[in-house]
């Protein structure tokens, strides 16, 4: 008898080993499988016959990572075709301004796109703006 509850200790032992750390992992999946801690927006404000658009960054909690604003444009003066991208911070309750352009607004369309990286997860958002003259 006391061979079978020797056996059975080990077992047990080894069985919640087991299952301590299958927990662990699920509890690790589901921290990962979380609403994203950043949100993007890009934010168009006619000024006059300008428009001003600002690629901004929206944190649940303090986070550093990487962006890209891409802005281009067709018009009767032409087009424009612009990047800007880098490091950046944000903080909750103030969204972090990544980056901005002012253009020419007179018959212009323009399409902005804004990826931002935060802990090797990436979003983007679009907009597209203008067409009147």
């Amino acid at each position: 008898m006391p061979r079978i509850v020797k056996h059975s200790r080990s077992v047990i032992t080894a069985l919640a080993l087991v299952l301590v750390s299958a927990g662990a992992l699920a509890t690790m999946a589901t921290a990962d499988q979380s609403v994203e801690p950043v949100r993007c927006e890009i934010r168009a404000t006619p000024q006059g016959g300008m428009v001003s658009l600002e690629a901004l960054a929206h944190a649940d909690r303090n986070v550093s990572g990487t962006y890209s604003f891409h802005v281009e444009s067709a018009g009767r003066s032409g087009g424009t075709n612009i990047e800007q991208g880098g490091a950046f911070s944000a903080a909750p309750g103030k969204p972090a301004t990544l980056g901005a352009v002012t253009l020419d607004a007179k018959g212009a369309v323009f399409d902005a796109r804004l990826k931002v990286t935060v802990d090797g997860k990436s979003i983007g958002c679009a907009e597209r703006v203008g067409g009147a003259t």
